[in-house]
């Protein structure tokens, strides 16, 4: 097709006719949808845009904090990045709808119930619906658990690439919080591949003794990981095979939620 032949390019597509706003939102966009941190050079390709704009604009926002950069040239969302999202996430008119949603979950298993994201400091409760028994486990929105011993980040951990999941993994103090943790890298390795097979992962007693948890993805249309639906309970009430007999509530949840969310 001659240059002549070729149709314009509309605002918003990805191309060198993007205004400088919508250029660095889709930088961000192209970062948040790749497996693992990309090159200046990988997003200039992904994204179509002038290679002199994406080096500068990449630059412009590595000084702003909204990417930070790994192993030399790789870039991936930063700290100012990452926080405007969560905050995204936990706001909007869908906030409703996706509480309800839980809601229902929590009324069908009688236990509480989680939408859990990824965050730096670990997985990151954005929503939750209590129990209504007096013995429960508190962990209220705004908590911080780790990734290894809980369901929600084991979840995580699986979705991604093999790759990029040992490169965290490694990363990771892989501390033992009660005599169920997984503190072995190899082991925890083999126990993310199961999880990645099954779509659930089970927390038996891993973070805090005496709870067991289930928890399945939460995905974006593409199929990425976004959150984790989440149920926890004292092992009394809720007992590891009985975590593993909600999955498929889990499931159906994860769907309506879907929906709601995109």
């Amino acid at each position: 097709m001659t240059e002549r032949n070729k149709k314009p390019s509309k605002p918003g597509d990805g191309t060198a006719s993007d205004p400088p706003s919508l250029r660095t939102f889709r930088i961000l966009e192209t970062l948040s949808q790749s497996p693992g941190p990309m090159t200046a050079s990988e997003i200039q390709r992904a994204c179509g845009l002038p290679k002199p704009s994406v080096h500068r604009l990449c630059n412009a926002m590595e000084d702003a904090g909204l990417l930070i950069r790994e192993r030399g040239r790789r870039l991936r969302p930063g700290r100012r990045a990452r926080r405007m999202a969560s905050g995204i996430l936990t706001t909007g008119h869908g906030l409703v709808a996706r509480h309800q949603t839980l809601a229902r979950l929590a009324e069908e298993i009688g236990e509480t119930v989680n939408l859990v994201v990824a965050q730096d400091q670990g997985m990151f409760y954005i929503d939750r619906v209590e129990t209504n028994w007096p013995m429960r486990v508190q962990l209220p929105i705004g908590t911080h658990v780790p990734f290894h011993c809980t369901a929600s980040g084991k979840v995580f951990l699986s979705s991604l690439s093999h790759p990029a999941r040992e490169r965290l993994l490694a990363t990771l103090d892989l501390e033992r919080l009660t005599p169920n943790t997984i503190t072995s890298q190899e082991m925890l390795l083999e126990e993310l591949a199961q999880v990645r097979a099954r779509g659930y992962a089970i927390d038996n007693e891993e973070f805090i003794e005496g709870m067991a948890a289930v928890a399945v993805p939460v995905r974006e249309p593409g199929g990425a990981f976004f959150a984790a639906v989440a149920v926890h309970g004292p092992t009394r009430r809720f007992s590891a095979a009985a975590a593993v007999a909600a999955k498929d509530l889990l499931l159906a949840t994860a769907v309506r939620l879907e929906t709601v969310l995109f």
